[in-house]
């Protein structure tokens, strides 16, 4: 029987105590309080993200989770929709089975909209009846982010077919609806959805909230709505929850939910609200089998310096230690890797689009730290009949090259990429994970998207005097090395995008999200340049 001293922080009744947790057999048995003094620790429930893409880290689950456990972090809310879009039912088969083999919680939901659209080609699809196989497992706890808004406003029979088998199942259904409001919102929340992630104003949130939804306050490695979002803690405390997304290995290596925590502390916000959104609501808004410290509980919890600084000393899952100091007690897992993958190299001429008799031409503006983008239409430079890159004023070339079949890419034009002489190439592409690529020449992009397809998946970045590349075998969209190796290996590639002149926080994960076609204004899949707002190809 263990048994663990410390000051309690008790996030049900919102008080703090000095207090002894005693486990047994992976439960807590007794937290009692205790005369004199304890360690200068802290004990508390452990951390849930309360929505993520494990895929996203480019880690197997098993892999992610021995990064995760070093944060505070016991448990993650997971839509495993990347790898279903690329391989299927088999992919999320795949990151079940693989999560089940570490003592780490992962909670899967099933995926609502394999394919995102009708408007690009993915590898899989999932309809009623497969979501609905998927719903009946025990290991499937919620429908996942129901990415199709318009489809739930017009009253779209697979949409609602999907969502009613949720619901009928009594597992809760997960939303996105990103810049939803007024009627609109009330109409999707009355759907039967009762999340979302995607806000990035608190008008919008203060809408959705209003309406009966509960909001997750998004912090990722590209989409950072926290500073929009975090005031609504004070006055809505039980209807918020803190969340990533997606979050790449090099920034998971550093912190996880616990880097928001410290955060929101120092901003004066109260502890107990804190707790509240990174522990409580998620385990019981999903009804997830992790403990809160009460006595009963599983003995999820976790032991920190202080709470000011979040370090984490130790972390604990089922009353199995999993962290202690710097070390972690999660196995590694040997990974067979899954794929779907038509290696389709490109040549220069692939890229060249022929100029039209316009004179002004649409162009993708990215924007640093968000999943939205800008529209803009710019003159364009013309040689020998074909549109060029303008690098004076930062309009480079983007295509998406289908990955599923061999078929000519879709060519476009993006700004604030800020690369000069080069391309940088991704496999990683929300959500049909074909290959995207951003770069100053046609030369350029054909060699970064070869060096991906040789490799049948990953990230490449090419310059004038360097190629470099990461593997993702599984699925093109996970490493099966461990996270540190991989999130030094993205590092690499992330400078290498920086000398050649980009400035963005994290340009792989921002190229990645520009054929994302639910997320407005204007995205690129492999069929063409697609307006977002009105969900139609731009002519």
């Amino acid at each position: 029987m263990e048994k663990i001293r410390g000051i309690v922080l008790d996030v049900i009744n919102h008080r703090r105590f000095n207090g002894e947790v005693e486990l047994k057999e992976g439960v807590i048995n007794v937290v009692r309080e205790v005369d004199g003094e304890v360690p200068e620790q802290y004990i508390m429930p452990g951390f849930v993200d309360s929505h993520i893409h494990i895929e996203s880290s480019m880690l197997v689950p098993s892999a992610f989770a021995r990064l995760a456990v070093r944060h505070g972090t016991v448990a993650t809310v997971s839509d495993p929709h990347e790898i279903a879009n690329v391989c299927g039912k088999d992919g999320v088969n795949f990151m079940i089975k693989n999560g089940k083999k570490v003592p780490f919680k992962f909670y899967f939901g099933a995926p609502s909209c394999v394919p995102a659209t009708p408007f690009e080609t993915a590898g899989s699809e999932l309809d009623t009846e497969a979501v609905s196989e998927l719903l009946d497992r025990d290991d499937i706890l919620y429908l996942a982010e129901m990415m199709n808004w318009p489809g739930v406003l017009n009253g779209d029979k697979e949409v609602q077919s999907k969502i009613s088998a949720a619901l009928d199942r009594g597992k809760p259904v997960d939303g996105h609806a990103p810049g939803l409001k007024g009627e609109k919102a009330a109409q999707y929340a009355e759907a039967g959805i009762t999340t979302d992630h995607e806000c990035y104003t608190k008008e919008e949130a203060l809408d959705k909230l209003k309406h009966g939804m509960k909001i997750a306050i998004r912090e990722g490695s590209a989409a950072k709505n926290y500073d929009a979002l975090i005031s609504l803690l004070d006055d809505y405390a039980g209807k918020i929850m803190f969340c990533s997304d997606d979050k790449h290995p090099d920034d998971l290596v550093v912190g996880h939910i616990n880097e928001l925590v410290a955060r929101t502390l120092d901003q004066g916000h109260d502890l107990f609200d804190t707790l509240e959104a990174c522990c409580v609501t998620p385990v019981q808004h999903y009804g997830l089998d992790v403990g809160l410290l009460r006595e009963g509980d599983p003995a999820d919890f976790i032991v920190v310096d202080d709470p000011d600084s979040m370090h984490v000393r130790q972390t604990w899952i089922n009353g199995h230690c999993v962290l202690n100091g710097e070390t972690v007690h999660i196995p590694d897992v040997d990974v067979k890797p899954i794929n779907n993958f038509v290696s389709n190299t490109c040549t220069p001429d692939d890229f060249m689009i022929e100029a039209g008799q316009d004179d002004q031409y649409p162009v993708i503006v990215a924007q640093d730290g968000q999943l939205v983008t800008g529209k803009s239409t710019e003159r364009l430079p013309i040689q020998n009949g074909k549109l060029q890159t303008d690098l004076s004023r930062d309009i480079l070339k983007v295509a998406v090259v289908n990955r599923y079949e061999k078929v000519p890419p879709a060519t476009a034009f993006i700004k604030n990429f800020g690369i000069r002489e080069g391309a940088i190439a991704s496999s990683v592409a929300h959500d049909s994970h074909n290959v995207i690529v951003v770069g100053s020449s046609d030369e350029y992009l054909s060699k970064a998207v070869n060096l991906v397809m040789e490799h049948e998946g990953g990230l490449s970045a090419v310059s004038a005097d360097k190629e470099e590349v990461l593997p993702l075998p599984i699925a093109g969209l996970m490493s099966d090395r461990p996270g540190e190796e991989v999130a030094a290996h993205y590092e690499k590639l992330s400078r290498m995008a920086r000398e050649m002149g980009s400035e963005l926080n994290s340009p792989f994960m921002l190229i990645s999200f520009m054929a994302l076609l639910v997320i407005p204004s204007l995205k690129i899949s492999d069929k063409g340049l697609f307006d977002a707002d009105n969900f139609e190809f731009v002519e």
